[in-house]
């Protein structure tokens, strides 16, 4: 993977700056510099290797060299955006879903920022939002995907089973055509953000919907229940065992099956 190899596949997309990086510490954090920068929206950062990444919670992530997709983008939102922008973690998960279910894999979305194969997670999502004052500047949507066999991490460092692309199908697929399939979904889906088939989409898709979870939110007692689906804002409704709606909020949460 190369720069000039990214731009000339992802020509045709209606992107801002392209940033490529053949080595760097957090995608996420050199967008939230570029951010600072007055970079356009749906401005690029890219990188075959990540030393430091992150995901939720102060996690690391996982990116050895060649073996996976590391990458960030600049979400400015519009007016019509910013009362509807705890969605933009669906909408992420729901673009990487979908360019892997065009593949033959049933991907599906763990609430809230975990994309399953088979129950395996193959990808992760970042948002991180820049403020001006009361005022949401912007999104910083950092994205891993696990796409050749080498980018799962072992066992013992796992807290969640984890795939890859290369696993699932059984053979490497291409890193750049993951990638301009993935962002080719993410351009189709933004506009659907602001309605309500967006939520019906992304509720399609949830992992373990209708199955017993629990979850973990904070420093509070676990929740547990079935999950029922999603809230106007993307927070994930349980039946708990009294037959009790609960509503989870966005948040320190980690969610895990019930066997």
């Amino acid at each position: 993977m190369d720069q000039n190899e990214l731009k000339k596949s992802l020509s045709k997309l209606a992107l801002g700056d392209i940033k490529y990086f053949d080595s760097i510490g957090s995608t996420n954090d050199e967008a939230l510099a570029l951010a600072a920068t007055d970079a356009p929206d749906l401005s690029l950062v890219i990188a075959d290797e990540q030393t430091a990444g992150r995901g939720r919670l102060s996690r690391k992530w996982f990116t050895p060299k060649g073996t996976a997709l590391a990458f960030s983008l600049i979400l400015r939102p519009t007016a019509q955006e910013k009362p509807h922008l705890s969605r933009t973690v669906g909408l992420a998960a729901l673009a990487v879903a979908e360019s892997l279910r065009t593949r033959g894999l049933d991907a599906q979305i763990k609430w809230p920022n975990d994309v399953l194969i088979r129950g395996k997670k193959v990808c992760g999502i970042l948002v991180e939002s820049v403020w001006s004052g009361e005022d949401v500047d912007c999104a910083v949507i950092g994205i891993g995907v696990n796409v050749l066999r080498e980018s799962v991490p072992i066992t013992e460092n796992l807290l969640f089973p984890a795939t890859s692309i290369e696993v699932e199908l059984g053979q490497p697929p291409d890193r750049v055509e993951v990638l301009r399939d993935t962002l080719l979904s993410f351009l189709a889906l933004r506009p659907l953000m602001i309605t309500g088939e967006f939520i019906a989409q992304w509720q399609g898709l949830l992992a373990f919907h209708g199955e017993p979870v629990q979850v973990e939110a904070g420093n509070m007692p676990p929740i547990s229940g079935k999950i029922s689906g999603l809230d106007l804002d993307g927070s994930l409704r349980l039946l708990n065992e009294h037959g009790e709606s609960v509503t989870v909020r966005f948040g320190d949460v980690r969610l895990r099956p019930l066997a």
